[in-house]
């Protein structure tokens, strides 16, 4: 596709600045901007949490790489700041809660269709399912809290309607651990995968154990405590397929190939001119630290980063509707479960994880609740009552 990571510069780490008037610009608009803007928004501010998060862990490890890792992790936190302050106050919590799920519905659909481990492919369908009918609940819940339509923030692009229900995607610790890939033989775009969805599952467990509590309605503080807990199995099942035998700097080089990857891809589709220069000019920046750390990787692992990551960028992901992907998956997967590492028939399902399940939900199931008699129509439940009355 003639873009090589080696070949292409970028922007020598030095040089990355910024002032706060730069950091913290325009957002973008709720209803004007197109759903896509808005998810590539909120798939980058993972991405940046997951490098930061990466490299504060590396430096407690390594003595050697503190003050390297402190030098990029600085620009790091301030393109971060710039694009998660590009979400504006025109949207509600439960508003951008939906954005969180859109983007674990559209982009893992995108992953899994051009992962070409049919076992790593199965995770992210598998997943995707539970992250389907993480949107439904929350759509149901913005309906009624609010009296707000979901689609106004989904712009059509994403079906509402149940996934794999939420009250069964409670599972054992066991059985939410994957087998993960194998770091001498995975294909580059696997390991472009794995720190994409763990960077997207990451965020919204994150955002929903900080968002859950701020909410005054006993349901939905319960809604969010569900599905945070399913969304820390998502990145525990996510995290376990990578390689556990990488390296510290190949672990970074990786999320730095990471980073380029999706900036790429996002700067590739983004319709907003404004936006996208952002995601050009990050793109640069990105590439610099990538050729600042294989450096490193050259100077203490005396070895060709290379040999980690060829060069050549793999095709973008794509921004776009996945619903017959989604609706295919949905037909023919929504009753599997899982037994330790594999996925299996409803009837094979560990008994660890029923029996967690039973207790768990023993005494009801928010995600029940807040859904019951919901079913998807344009408007509100207010707009319906309204026409059922005249």
């Amino acid at each position: 596709m003639g873009f090589n990571l080696f070949s292409a510069k970028g922007v020598p780490l030095e040089q990355q600045r910024f002032t706060w008037r730069d950091m913290v610009g325009k957002p973008i608009s709720k209803l004007d901007d197109d759903a896509f803007t808005r998810a590539r928004v909120i798939l980058m501010n993972g991405i940046e949490q997951e490098s930061i998060r990466f490299q504060h862990f590396a430096a407690r490890a390594n003595r050697a790489l503190r003050v390297p890792l402190a030098r990029v992790r600085r620009t790091e936190q301030h393109q971060a700041t710039m694009v998660n302050w590009l979400l504006g106050p025109d949207h509600s919590p439960l508003e951008i809660t939906l954005g969180y799920e859109q983007v674990a519905i559209e982009v893992t659909a995108a992953v899994a269709q051009q992962e070409p481990d049919p076992y790593l492919a199965q995770n992210y369908r598998f997943g995707m399912l539970e992250d389907f009918d993480h949107l439904y609940r929350y759509s149901a819940l913005l309906d009624r809290v609010e009296g707000k339509d979901a689609n106004n923030i989904l712009q059509s692009y994403t079906d509402i309607m149940p996934g794999r229900p939420t009250v069964f995607e409670h599972r054992a610790p066991q059985d939410d651990v994957r087998d993960p890939y194998d770091r001498k033989t995975a294909a580059p775009i696997t390991k472009l995968n794995a720190l994409t969805i763990v960077a997207v599952e990451f965020q919204v467990h994150e955002y929903y154990m900080n968002i859950g509590p701020q909410f005054a309605d006993p349901v939905a503080r319960q809604l969010y405590a569900e599905i945070a807990s399913i969304e820390e199995q998502h990145v525990t099942q996510y995290e376990s397929m990578l390689d556990p035998e990488e390296g510290w700097l190949e672990q970074w080089l990786l999320h730095e190939a990471s980073e380029v990857y999706n900036y790429y891809s996002c700067m590739q589709q983004e319709t907003n001119p404004r936006v996208k220069a952002i995601w050009e000019r990050f793109l640069d920046y990105e590439l610099g630290q990538f050729h600042y750390v294989a450096d490193l990787f050259k100077q203490y692992e005396k070895s060709d980063p290379m040999e980690v990551f060829p060069g050549d960028l793999p095709e973008p992901i794509s921004f776009a509707s996945q619903r017959d992907f989604v609706r295919r998956t949905l037909l023919q997967e929504a009753d599997l479960r899982t037994n330790g590492t594999q996925f299996v028939p409803m009837d094979k399902e560990s008994q660890a994880s029923i029996d967690y399940r039973s207790y768990i939900n023993s005494e009801g199931s928010p995600s029940e609740t807040v859904a019951a008699g919901y079913i998807w129509t344009p408007g509100t439940e207010l707009n319906r009552k309204v026409a059922i009355a005249a």
